[in-house]
């Protein structure tokens, strides 16, 4: 029942992952809903209110649930505690991942600017490629996937993070170091140089994990589009139609090729 709620978490919360999960052989869905479910609850734990200091418990909620479960107590009382649990203890996931992807979350409390752009970096791969390598290690990823993998995370964080651009401008975030279109464009096009090096590297990723690198199937159009036509980001101008996703998403699945 938990994994079922877990999947239904993201089948709510987050379409590409839920979408690219049901295209995964079924043998390993249940290794991927608690991650990305954590990643949901982490994820909006910083907009749940409007009062810092509760937004700041509730990510150390996660911190001290990951501690737990790495030290072997029992799972917290949460309906994505549980089958986390089993996850990490069943593939010995190392803490640390968690702990940066819940750090970095940070940023959604406050309004500060990044400091500069290693800074706007660091935080999609926290995020996004902590994520992304953890599902790996669900799979048995050997470590030579991890800059593969990180790579791709990294143009899959990049595309996610244009699309909410419209959203964190109206929440009073400053999401980018440089928001004119050139910045953008600029941007956009460095994530579509990871992703075509992720590509090159492809071979070093067995297809037994093409599941983890399977949400990322989208980003590749949404950069190019906003690389050459940036002007459009801040006005939403990156949705892609339902059709057109889940064909791309098709073609990828059934081609292994990410």
């Amino acid at each position: 029942m938990s994994l079922d709620l877990c999947a239904a978490q993201v089948e709510r919360g987050d379409a590409d992952r839920f979408a690219a999960t049901m295209a995964a052989p079924v043998a390993v869905r249940d290794r991927l809903w608690p991650l990305y479910a954590l990643n949901l609850e982490v994820a909006r734990a910083p907009w749940v209110t409007a009062e810092p200091m509760i937004a700041e418990m509730r990510l150390q909620f996660w911190h001290d649930t990951i501690d737990d479960i790495a030290n072997g107590k029992p799972a917290r009382a949460h309906e994505v505690a549980q089958p986390l649990a089993d996850v990490i203890r069943a593939h010995a996931l190392p803490p640390e991942p968690f702990h940066a992807l819940i750090a970095a979350r940070r940023w959604d409390i406050y309004t500060d600017a990044f400091a500069d752009a290693q800074a706007f970096d660091a935080h999609i791969d926290a995020t996004s490629g902590n994520l992304m390598w953890l599902a790996a290690l669900t799979l048995d990823a050997p470590a030579q996937a991890e800059p593969v993998l990180r790579d791709l995370a990294y143009a899959m964080g990049v595309a996610g993070w244009l699309q909410a651009i419209p959203a964190l401008d109206g929440a009073g975030r400053i999401p980018l170091i440089d928001g004119t279109p050139a910045g953008v464009a600029a941007l956009a096009q460095t994530a579509l140089a990871r992703l075509h090096r992720a590509r090159a590297n492809r071979a070093r990723v067995p297809a037994h994990v093409t599941p983890a690198a399977l949400p990322a199937w989208r980003s590749g159009a949404i950069l190019h589009h906003a690389a050459r036509y940036p002007q459009t980001v801040a006005i939403g101008g990156l949705v892609q139609p339902e059709f057109t996703r889940r064909g791309s998403l098709l073609l990828r699945a059934l081609s292994g090729r990410w």
